[in-house]
Parts: structure tokens; sequence; C-alpha cells
């Protein structure tokens, strides 16, 4: 029972104390129903139903109007919505739960239907050929904006401003969001980033604006209520890993460990990697970083609760995080620590708006 033991034992991650090390991974899931993007009633009793996770992550969350790249999505850049999100937080802490907020810029995965005719912004002029969730349905991003020096200094300062509405809406953190294809992972990629002022060419100047958004976040709140997702080995769209990706990723996740931040959150690939540039994570992501990071680590990406164990067990990981499994069982934690079946979702609920799919499954007992 070593292993069953290190899941449910609590953990201190940055300034936040944890009943157990059983994390709610974000998952973005279309509820937020008005053109305003605040969070409504819906999701306080979604989260409500979860807060036995060790620690909840929010949903993606817009912060700026500017960082909107889907339909039904809330955001945290208005007093409008950081009361939403109160309602939310609240509810959360009324059960015993414990949430930070995930902020993410989509970057070129957006298209102009989303803001008013004007092109997203990106670090360079190229598309990722992403289909893109619109009013008129599903279309393809097309070529971005190229980011003026004020567009880069505008954005750093919405993510520290929505630092400052989440503490006031009552979250216990904010978790950067730097995977897959949006904003962040296109300043980090060499083939996406053709920049030639302080933002681009080397590895250290592509590293700058994650580094420099992290630290107005920290700015805003402190180190410890401050966590950063990324995917090294997973891409979006035509943003794929290159040879140069592992050592940017390497310098950047260094670079991080002296920030002092509450948490590395890792996501690791679905599927083989032989043959492909990030083939040395094959290990494991977590693995593979935890030399570059001597903080808390949290691995992320189809874990099942013998991998999650595992992870822990090696020391690997400090924390694991489920997605898709929280979505039909919202009391995850029992039915592990309880060794009960897990419930099967529908996907077909999973964007489409309303309780179905969402609030609607029971718990085991």
């Amino acid at each position: 029972m070593q292993s069953s033991d290190i899941l449910f034992q609590p953990v201190k991650v940055g300034e936040v104390e944890l009943p157990n090390r059983i994390v709610m991974a974000s998952m973005s899931r279309a509820r937020t129903d008005n053109p305003e993007h605040i969070p409504v009633a819906l999701q306080a009793e979604y989260y409500r139903q979860r807060a036995s996770a060790g620690l909840i992550l929010s949903e993606g969350t817009w912060p700026s109007e500017e960082a909107v790249g889907a339909l039904h999505v809330p955001g945290l850049f208005t007093e409008r919505q950081a009361e939403g999100w109160k309602q939310v937080t609240d509810t959360v802490h009324a059960a015993g739960g414990r949430i930070f907020v995930q902020l993410g810029h989509c970057g070129a995965a957006s298209h102009p239907d989303l803001h008013g005719g004007r092109l997203p912004l990106a670090p360079s002029a190229i598309s990722l050929e992403q289909p893109v969730f619109t009013p008129d349905g599903f279309k393809t991003s097309p070529i971005p904006q190229a980011m003026t020096l004020g567009d880069i200094e505008r954005t750093i300062g919405d993510y520290a401003r929505a630092t400052r509405l989440a503490r006031q809406a009552g979250f216990d953190g904010v978790e950067l969001h730097g995977i897959v294809g949006y904003l962040i992972p296109e300043f980090l990629h060499d083939r996406f980033n053709l920049r030639e002022d302080r933002y681009g060419g080397s590895v250290e100047n592509r590293a700058r604006f994650p580094l420099e958004v992290l630290e107005a976040m920290i700015g805003e709140w402190s180190a410890g209520r401050i966590g950063l997702k990324l995917s090294p080995g997973v891409g979006l769209g035509k943003l794929q890993p290159t040879a140069q990706t592992l050592s940017t990723y390497e310098y950047l996740v260094s670079r991080v460990a002296e920030l002092k931040i509450a948490y590395l959150q890792l996501y690791h690939p679905a599927g083989e990697l032989g043959g492909t540039p990030v083939a040395a994570l094959g290990e494991g992501t977590a693995r593979y970083f935890r030399r570059f990071y001597d903080g808390t680590i949290m691995a992320n990406g189809g874990l099942t609760l013998e991998s999650a164990r595992a992870l822990l067990d090696a020391g690997d990981a400090d924390l694991v995080s489920f997605g898709a499994p929280y979505i039909a069982n919202p009391d995850l934690v029992e039915r592990f620590r309880q060794g009960l079946p897990l419930a099967s979702a529908d996907p077909e609920t999973y964007y489409q708006g309303g309780e179905h799919g969402y609030t609607d499954y029971p718990p085991a007992s």
C-alpha cells in the first residue's frame, strides 16, 4: 500500500496546502454562454462537485479580449468576470476545495470572426492552419498579425491584470497556460517565431516572453501562487516539435526553476515518440525535465491510477493531474481510494452546453 498512500498524502504546493496529490486538470467545457465571458452558476456547481481533488485547475480562461480563440469560454479581464468567478471560488471553498485559474492566450490559433474582423496576434505572421470554432462553425486560422513590441508589452500587462483579478476573485493561485500551439509555444518555436528583436532568434530571446509574463504575474501576487503548464512534446496544427524543441525547453525550465514558482506541470504526449525530434521524452516528460527543475512537478497526460502511482513512487513527479476521468467522475479521489470502477463520459456532451453531460454525472455512492 506504499504507492497508494503517496497519492493521498498531503503536500504543500507553493503557499497552498493540498490534502492529496490528485489534481483536476484544466478542460474547456464551453458552458460560458454569454458574450461577456462571465462564468455562470452552472459552472460553480460543476467545480463544487469536484472539490475533493487536491487542487482544481479551472478551464482555460482568457486574460484579455485579444486572447480569445473559441466560443463559450470564460475570461478574467473585467470586474464583472471576476465577480462571476467569485461565486465559483466561494462555492469550491465552501466544499473544502482549492482552485487555481488557468490563464491562456490562443495567439495564432484564432480567427477574425472572434475579433470583430481583426486578425489574431502572434509572434510572427505564420499560419498554424488550425481549425477554429467560430460562430459560423469551424474555420481555418489565417495568417496572424505579427505583434509589435507595444503589443507584447500590453499582453504581458494583461496577464498581470488577470492575476490581480484572480486574487480579487478568491482563487488560490494562477496557472499560466503554455501548452500545444498557443501564444507561448509560438514564441518558443524556432519556425513560428521569426522575430529579429529581443523576443526572437536565440533560445534566450524566444524564452524571454514567457519568463517576463511569469515575472509580471509574480509581481501581482507571489511566486508561491503561480504555476506553469508546458508540453514540449505536443504541437498544434503546423506547429510541431523540431530539432530545437528540447534545448529550448531545457533552457526555459532551468530559468523557471530560478523563479521558485509553486509548480511546473508537464503534459506528456500520447503515442510513440521514436523517430521524432523529442524521442528522448519517451522515458516520460516529467522524468526528463526533473534534471532541470528542482521544484514541484505535476505530471499530466493520459495517466491511469497505476501510472500515476508509479510516477509518484519514482520521484519523477510530486503531483498528478487527470482531465477526462474527471468529466464523468466528480468523486474521482474517492473512487481511486476505494478501488471503484470509473464511469464513462459521453463525448457528444463535452461542449454542447447545458447541464447534460456536465453536472449530471452522479458520484459512486
